[in-house]
């Protein structure tokens, strides 16, 4: 049975990598929900999480597969459970239908939210939360007339405590412990 899974992908820094892991999930017609890259806590690393449902065994292959890639550190897949996860919105409403209910400030402090900008023509609120919580907002301001809406990708750190810090520190002690073997053998 297909799942939301969250995949948390630690690669080196250097063009096409964000085309290379997309190709993976493309030819296995793996649709990507949500897509966000940015550095991570190591220096030179950029992390990229993808938000994709497919089955517990097709995602553990897709794992596998894109730790083969060259420059891929390491791959993490999680569950919804497993991660805290925060996306942003921005709304971009007419300011005339807003204020015409005397409910923007309610409206704002209810869903957690908060103002931008406002000008004559729109008023641009920004919310972030789960994509319930931001999907459920942009349920409520439609009918106030959204001229624009725009979401991120999905942004998550793991619930675990051990880090891609301690993950990198023991390859780096494996391969040192390999290293000194092939000398010795040599």
């Amino acid at each position: 049975m297909k799942q939301e899974y969250t995949i948390s992908i630690f690669t080196l820094d250097h063009i096409g990598m964000l085309n290379r892991i997309t190709n993976i999930l493309t030819r296995r017609q793996i649709n990507i929900e949500s897509i966000t890259a940015s550095e991570s806590a190591v220096s030179g690393v950029q992390m990229l999480t993808m938000v994709v449902r497919t089955t517990p065994e097709m995602i553990n292959k897709i794992a596998g597969q894109m730790e083969k890639v060259v420059d891929v550190i390491k791959v993490f897949v999680h569950t919804s459970s497993e991660i805290i996860c925060q996306e942003i919105a921005l709304y971009k409403v007419t300011t005339k239908e807003l204020m015409a209910g005397s409910i923007i400030g309610d409206l704002v402090h209810r869903h957690h939210a908060r103002i931008l900008e406002v000008t004559p023509e729109y008023t641009v609120i920004e919310k972030t939360g789960n994509k319930s919580e931001i999907t459920g907002l942009l349920s409520i301001l439609k009918p106030y007339g959204v001229l624009q809406f725009v979401r991120s990708g999905r942004v998550a750190v793991t619930r675990q405590v051990k880090e891609l810090n301690a993950y990198l520190k023991e390859m780096d002690e494996a391969a040192r412990e390999t290293q000194a073997l092939t000398e010795i053998y040599n």
